[in-house]
């Protein structure tokens, strides 16, 4: 059985692939609430980084953020259908892109709303973004230890049988 998220048997390996494939999709779905959190709370009007990338962008501070955003989830969207869902080799890269890039958010928007003083748009969703790239990032390094042993093992046992 397919689902949006699960693919294959849920057993082995396939288990672990399959949970790095769930937090990668709540980590996009995430972001995208996080998006329209910090569109709603207009957050180009208080934070001089968001104000210079919209800047860049358009003369139109919101129409330059809600396009940046809609840009960022729709890259997320397709790094989880394609790369990360239908494992390319590329997978584990661009799922450590995302790690950094919401660690970064999961920190900077609660840092930002203490500086502040006040709220901050964008620190509801923003612990929960840190969170699941943690949990993301647990999970990815997981993985590579698991893939590592296994190659050695299959290493070890080549050995053997030319030594035999």
């Amino acid at each position: 059985m397919q689902t949006l998220f699960f693919r294959g048997p849920l057993a082995g390996p396939e288990r672990s692939a399959n949970r790095r494939q769930a937090l990668f999709g709540l980590l996009i779905l995430t972001q995208a609430a996080h998006s329209v959190e910090e569109s709603v709370g207009r957050l180009w009007e208080s934070f001089p980084p968001a104000r210079l990338l919209t800047a860049l962008v358009s003369t139109n501070h919101a129409l330059g953020f809600v396009t940046l955003n809609i840009g960022l989830v729709a890259f997320g969207a397709w790094c989880f259908f394609w790369p990360v869902r239908r494992e390319w080799a590329s997978a584990p890269a661009v799922a450590w892109l995302w790690v950094v890039v919401e660690t970064v958010n999961g920190v900077v928007h609660p840092a930002w709303s203490l500086v502040q003083g006040a709220y901050a748009p964008g620190v509801a969703t923003a612990p929960l973004l840190l969170v699941l790239a943690l949990v993301l990032a647990h999970e990815l390094r997981r993985s590579s230890a698991e893939r590592r042993t296994a190659t050695y093992s299959l290493e070890l046992a080549a050995r053997r049988a030319r030594r035999r």
